[in-house]
């Protein structure tokens, strides 16, 4: 008698109901990694932009004029080589608002993040599904900064 090798049809889809499940707990948690991930974009550039106009204003005693052309707060400065996020500035002689707004195309569309001259960050707008404190920017869905 000749023994047979292989698996059984019952063994191979019993394989792919525990790879499945798998699979189904691993993804949400991955997309969740990722659009946290995608968030550290616009804490690094509403940084660098904060630190910029502050050594504008430094220079030049107003951030009046800061939106010109090789200036922090021009449009073309602010948003090169950004892919989730738009930036823009709202600017008098003694104050400043740089927004973040995500991209819809880029897993973070709802989330809008400020900071203004007194180093205020807030989050003034959030997906459904994420608690916003709004006196920070938020980082995950519980609210927690």
């Amino acid at each position: 008698m000749t023994s047979a090798k292989g698996f059984t049809l019952l063994e191979i889809m019993i394989a792919v109901a525990i790879v499945s499940i798998l699979a189904a707990i691993a993804y949400p948690s991955y997309a969740d990694y990722m659009q946290r991930a995608r968030l550290a974009e616009a804490r690094s550039q509403l940084m660098d932009a904060r630190a910029k106009l502050e050594q504008y204003y430094q220079d030049n005693r107003q951030y009046t004029n800061a939106d010109g052309a090789g200036f922090p707060c021009n449009s073309t400065v602010l948003n090169a080589n950004m892919r989730h996020f738009a930036y823009t500035c709202a600017l008098t002689a003694s104050t400043y608002t740089v927004t973040a707004t995500g991209n819809s195309g880029q897993g973070v569309a709802g989330f809008v993040f400020t900071i203004n001259q007194n180093g205020v960050r807030a989050t003034t707008g959030v997906p459904s599904g994420w608690s916003n404190p709004g006196t920070c920017w938020v980082m995950r869905k519980d609210g927690s900064c």
